[in-house]
């Protein structure tokens, strides 16, 4: 690990999470599946299957894989949401926004890769 492999992630993580924080603010509403969460996560998910599909260099993986994708992308919210989801008894916008956000995450990915 170097230096610039440091900064490759960071500037990555930089912009990866003041995306995730604009999209989240302007489209997560108190009820209902959190689309903006959704959105970030399936975005990451293909942005990931798209980096290892080209077979990018080191310093493009940790760019764009580690950093942006790894800081757009948040599943311990997702976790966090859920749970709140059937806390408020929105259980099937709970269900809905788990097959969505776990299956759909899968398959973003898949489509990434093949895409190259």
């Amino acid at each position: 690990m170097t230096l610039v492999d440091i900064l490759m992630v960071g500037i990555g993580g930089f912009f990866g999470a003041v995306i995730r924080y604009l999209i989240s603010k302007n489209m997560n509403h108190s009820d209902g599946i959190p689309t903006g969460t959704l959105l970030v996560n399936l975005i990451g998910s293909l942005l990931i299957g798209i980096v290892f599909g080209m077979e990018l260099s080191r310093m493009w993986t940790l760019l764009i894989a580690s950093g942006l994708a790894g800081a757009l992308t948040t599943y311990s919210t997702v976790n966090k949401e859920l749970i709140r989801l059937w806390k408020n008894n929105h259980k099937n916008h709970a269900l809905i926004y788990f097959l969505l956000t776990y299956g759909g995450g899968l398959t973003f990915a898949a489509i990434g890769y093949k895409l190259f």
